[in-house]
């Protein structure tokens, strides 16, 4: 437990590193809105890790156990990447800063993936609940760090600093990975075209094809309209007047912690209701919250609206993470989890990552208020998708067929 808390927080380090952190960098020298809009598509590597997900599971690295060497060496790529920043200057160098972005996001999702195959693989059926607990625990701590203290931080110090700081941070992910225990050694694949195909395989079989294409359509969606605004929610609250101290502080410091409440309230809730229809309750309370912003928008600079603001939608936001995440885990079949996990969590990054690339030139176009209606409608496609695999009355185990196989891979 004490090893998934801190590879928990050495996860989630790298993510507003290559965010946030970048869209105040950008915002603060000048970048053009449009450009920081497009700057999403840095987290391509998120939605593309399935590719190489399977490598992950063929092979062996030269260096302490299957899942220990892969979170060694990505971690290892982590801390030189973000140490990289250090010598960037996104104003008059915006390629090379660009390019250093992704190298953070690359190995992050490789590490991503190489830790939530360890969390899979070492716990036992009645661990389960507590070590994905701690696991997020540790991942929510360090968006604080790496978000609230490194917007405070940049207040006081050049943002380059603010990077080599952070990258010092990575040393708690490598001593773990290396003292780590290595989970029970499973049989992995016999061949790397085992490992790519038939994780695939099994999914589309047991959905079916058609079923499976409106799975995938829904996971891309479902948040969409979230990932909209928090794609533009920095370069917005800066523009309306307030300081990074004000962002670090009540957006990502506070913003983080009402996350944390509605992902246990959701869990809480989803245990009595079931799947399907939390993702029905949490999903239309997500895409409402967004009226906070719109009406942020309308008001301009209050700390009091600001303060409201966050806290609704980031405490519905956490609703929607927990039956979002419940029902991407109820789709995997365990003996294919590190596989399957990547290629549902890479589909859900899409609409993160890809789809508002667009945003800062949307906002530019409709201004702000309009902006964030927007995003309630981009809520909508997501929420329209439910009724043909999670109906309200449905089985709410519906979606856990993969439950009772096997897992892991066999002795």
């Amino acid at each position: 437990m004490t090893a998934l808390l801190f590879l928990g927080f050495s996860s989630g380090l790298p993510f507003f590193l290559s965010s946030k952190n970048l869209q105040a960098w950008m915002k603060i020298e000048g970048v053009d809105l449009a450009a920081i809009g497009w700057f999403s598509l840095v987290g391509i590597p998120y939605s593309l890790k399935f590719i190489w997900s399977p490598l992950l599971d063929r092979y062996i690295p030269p260096l302490l156990g299957r899942r220990q060497g892969w979170l060694l060496l990505a971690q290892g790529g982590l801390l030189l990447a973000i140490a990289g920043m250090a010598l960037q200057r996104p104003g008059t160098a915006i390629q090379f800063f660009a390019i250093n972005a992704i190298f953070i996001a690359f190995f992050s999702a490789t590490q991503d993936i190489a830790a939530d195959a360890y969390r899979t693989d070492v716990l036992e059926k009645h661990e389960m609940g507590a070590g994905a607990g701690v696991f997020v625990l540790g991942y929510r701590i360090a968006l604080i760090v790496a978000g609230s203290f490194g917007l405070i931080l940049a207040d006081r110090i050049p943002w380059p600093m603010v990077y080599l700081l952070m990258s010092i941070l990575m040393v708690v992910g490598i001593v773990t990975s290396i003292l780590t225990p290595e989970p029970k050694a499973f049989r992995p694949p016999e061949s790397l075209s085992e490992a790519v195909i038939l994780p695939f395989q099994e999914f589309f079989t047991r959905s079916g094809e058609l079923q499976a294409i409106f799975i995938l359509l829904f996971i891309i969606l479902y948040k969409f309209g979230d990932a909209l605004l928090s794609s533009l929610s920095t370069p917005f609250l800066l523009d309306i007047g307030f300081s990074q101290t004000d962002i670090g502080t009540i957006q990502t410091g506070m913003g983080l912690i009402a996350t944390i409440v509605g992902t246990l309230a959701g869990g809480a809730i989803l245990s009595q209701i079931g799947i399907n229809r939390s993702l029905w309750v949490f999903g239309i309370l997500q895409a409402a919250s967004n009226l906070a912003y719109w009406l942020l928008a309308g008001v301009g600079k209050s700390y009091f609206l600001l303060v409201l603001t966050i806290n609704i939608e980031n405490f519905c936001s956490g609703l929607g993470t927990a039956a979002f995440v419940a029902f991407l885990m109820s789709l995997c079949n365990h003996r294919f989890t590190a596989t399957q996990y990547a290629l549902l969590s890479s589909f859900m990054a899409v609409s993160r990552d890809i789809l508002v690339a667009p945003s800062g030139q949307l906002a530019k176009a409709t201004g702000w208020p309009w902006f964030f209606a927007i995003s309630i409608i981009a809520a909508i496609p997501g929420l329209l998708l439910l009724p043909l695999f999670a109906p309200w009355n449905g089985d709410p185990n519906s979606n856990n067929t993969s439950t009772t196989t096997t897992s892991g891979w066999d002795d």
